[in-house]
């Protein structure tokens, strides 16, 4: 099973994932991520018995990047603590179709999910399950008819990058769903888990990982950009 390991120690490993792996299971049936991951572990160390492959976070299907898994019970449930007292640091990059008004600012909005439709929405503050969304941007790159933009949620609601964004007119390359122009080939939104940065749950240390953009073309270019 092809996976792309950037980090391992003895608690945490961390993947990046390729769009259209799915980090839970779902009505496809194809094999979800903390399934791969146990079975590289299992061979990796010939490992008798059950894998341990606690997840941390998810990724939408057609997100690329980082996602984190816990080896052992206590860094997953101290991790979940973390990630909900928002002590990690998360870094997304994405291809947006259109230039925010302003090249960087903060995002904030309500927003209601749809579980039919699997949307979310920007709505009243007072619309029933309304939930409170926030997020700061900036432009890093530009090319002749894309932006790349660097996003730092500040909270984990459904689709919220993907919502927020578009309420600006900065609708995400791909992503029909939001209202994207044309479908990317591989059905992927050019969206991408850049960065996570966070205490170790057990060393104390500072760690933080980055995962590298898709090799597609128009994502090794910006990457190429950034890095000048």
């Amino acid at each position: 099973m092809e996976i792309s390991i950037i980090y391992e120690d003895n608690h945490l490993i961390a993947v990046n994932k390729k769009s259209g792996d799915i980090t839970q299971g779902d009505k496809t049936g194809d094999i979800p991520l903390p399934d791969k991951v146990k079975a590289w572990i299992k061979e990796k160390y010939n490992k008798p018995g059950n894998v341990f492959c606690g997840v941390i976070h998810r990724l939408d299907r057609p997100t690329s990047g980082l996602v984190l898994f816990a080896k052992t019970s206590k860094a997953l449930a101290r991790m979940n603590k973390k990630f909900s007292t928002r002590e990690v640091q998360k870094t997304y990059w994405a291809i947006v179709e259109s230039s925010p008004a302003e090249k960087q600012g903060t995002l904030k909005n309500f927003l209601q999910k749809n579980d039919k439709q699997n949307k979310s929405y920007v709505v009243h503050e007072n619309a029933k399950n309304a939930k409170s969304a926030e997020l700061t941007y900036k432009v890093i790159a530009k090319s002749e008819r894309y932006t790349l933009i660097e996003v730092l949620p500040k909270t984990g609601r459904h689709h919220q990058i993907r919502v927020q964004l578009a309420a600006i007119g900065c609708i995400i390359k791909g992503d029909l769903k939001y209202g994207a122009k044309r479908s990317n080939e591989d059905g992927s939104i050019c969206l991408h888990a850049r960065k996570l940065s966070f205490e170790h749950p057990v060393s104390k240390e500072n760690i933080s990982i980055t995962a590298k953009v898709p090799e597609e073309k128009l994502w090794q270019y910006f990457e190429s950009k950034v890095e000048h």
